[in-house]
């Protein structure tokens, strides 16, 4: 093992140290314009690090990467948004699943499967 290994995973271990607390406070708003430059420098150092037999490195810059990851999704200033537009797209996901598997229990052939049914959209006729 490398020396300088260690070194950047004790680096990154700051850096997760001291992010923890904006992940944690809920007033706090980081704009994206900060947040997602800093995620994607994290995994791209960590795909680096990987790649270069520095495990270590690279665990440590996929933890620091998924932390701003993190804080872009819960402490953007659009963070509020998010949640609620990641329920409607569950329930939308949900919606469009029931359909599909209505439409293959149908005995229709799989191409079949995506012309809409004369009832209209989810009718399971």
């Amino acid at each position: 093992m490398m020396w300088q290994d260690l070194v950047f995973m004790a680096g990154s271990s700051l850096s997760i140290v001291f992010l923890a607390p904006t992940l944690r406070d809920s007033s706090a708003r980081v704009p994206l314009g900060t947040s997602l430059p800093s995620m994607g420098i994290g995994f791209v150092y960590a795909t680096t690090f990987f790649t270069l037999g520095m495990t270590f490195s690279a665990a440590g810059a996929l933890a620091a990467g998924t932390m701003w990851s993190l804080i872009a999704l819960f402490r953007s200033p659009q963070g509020v948004s998010m949640k609620v537009l990641a329920r409607e797209n569950l329930a939308l996901f949900v919606s469009d699943l029931q359909y599909w598997i209505t439409r293959r229990r149908s005995g229709r052939s799989t191409a079949d499967q995506y012309v809409p049914l004369e009832g209209g959209y989810g009718s399971g006729d």
